[in-house]
């Protein structure tokens, strides 16, 4: 079981996301995704996130809303716990990464764009304002979601 860090960078109406195109054998190959990875030793959720949103965008966030939790269950992928946060404080400018092409986009656009089709369930939650802290299990077959759980309660997909 892996923990990673998801955010969703917030500036004039658009979210700043990922379009995963530059590493082969990609979980998240081809989707939009936001900004995030992989947790370091003895890193918290917040100090992961932060780091980050630096190393893949260049920006400093200067506050985070933590969200909540998404269990993301596959049957190809292993298991990962990623901690979703929000943020619309930050300083610095973009620069290019690694992983694939950063890009603003309209928050009602995303849902028209190659992403997974949880995304757009944790998206609603923190569509507006500030968040109210959330658990959420997704469970895939290949890039088909199966089964979803918000804060214990199985929810229509």
């Amino acid at each position: 079981m892996r923990n990673t860090t998801l955010c969703h960078i917030e500036k004039d109406g658009k979210y700043l996301m990922l379009h995963r195109i530059k590493k082969e054998n990609d979980l998240n190959k081809d989707k939009y995704v936001g900004i995030g990875g992989k947790f370091e030793d003895k890193e918290s959720p917040e100090q992961c996130n932060a780091r980050e949103v630096y190393e893949e965008t260049g920006l400093t966030l200067t506050s985070a809303d933590y969200c909540g939790i998404v269990t993301f269950v596959s049957d190809k992928w292993e298991t990962e716990y990623m901690h979703i946060f929000k943020s619309c404080d930050f300083t610095g400018e973009l620069k290019e990464c690694d992983e694939g092409e950063l890009c603003w986009i309209d928050k009602k656009s995303i849902y028209n764009l190659p992403i997974w089709e949880g995304d757009k369930i944790f998206l609603k939650l923190i569509e507006n304002g500030k968040c109210d802290f959330f658990s959420l299990r997704l469970e895939y077959t290949g890039d088909k979601l199966i089964s979803a759980i918000l804060d214990g309660k199985e929810i229509k997909i």
